[in-house]
């Protein structure tokens, strides 16, 4: 970091460390111990900007990946455009096997990475919520790895609001998580991720 940015007060940008995400595994442990919080089995990976032939070969490549472990039988994986015109990669696992839930992901986000696309990688989801899947009331949470940043950071929707988050579940969570994972440090880097396939259960 020059000068300059030191004086304008810019940061040097993290490069994107994919191991961070397995840290998730014990995360979930502390989340399910410290706040009731279990995991959805659901996880998913966001980019952008790919089109055509290229977003083929990636669909094919993931594929080939992920359908080559016979554990995913009856377990889909899934591709979802949202209204921002992202594409998302949605992909389950039973809900108590974790680290093969963010295996998957690991993988999908490196086969990108590898293949080019590293600049398209947005961020990686992987869905929590406090009482069973049915149940009316549950709430949900998100932990979000933002690729470029190489952090986390959680994202609590508020049940039955338009577009509300529960900030205060939020610092908890960051709280109960700082031994376990890196933490976005910067609050305005916690962006929502509104209706982010494979955040609810």
């Amino acid at each position: 970091m020059g000068f300059l940015d030191a004086i304008l007060g810019r940061s040097k940008p993290v490069s994107p460390d994919l191991d961070q995400l397995f840290g998730l595994p014990a995360a979930a442990i502390t989340l399910q111990a410290g706040a009731g919080f279990l995991p959805t089995g659901r996880g998913s990976v966001c980019f952008a900007g790919v089109e055509g032939g290229a977003f083929a070969r990636i669909q094919d490549g993931v594929r080939e990946l992920l359908d080559a472990d016979a554990t995913r039988t009856g377990l889909p994986v899934a591709y979802e455009r949202d209204a921002y015109g992202y594409t998302w990669l949605v992909t389950r696992r039973p809900a108590d096997d974790t680290v093969s839930l963010v295996n998957d992901l690991h993988a999908v986000n490196t086969l990108l990475e590898e293949a080019g696309f590293g600049p398209q990688l947005l961020c990686t989801v992987v869905g929590f919520h406090d009482a069973p899947a049915d149940h009316d009331h549950s709430r949900v949470l998100a932990l979000v790895y933002l690729y470029k940043r190489g952090a986390f950071y959680p994202f609590a929707p508020l049940h039955g609001a338009h577009e509300r988050r529960d900030n205060a579940l939020e610092l908890q969570v960051r709280a109960l998580l700082a031994d376990d994972l890196r933490i976005e440090p910067e609050l305005d880097r916690w962006f929502p991720v509104w209706g982010a396939p494979g955040l609810g259960a």
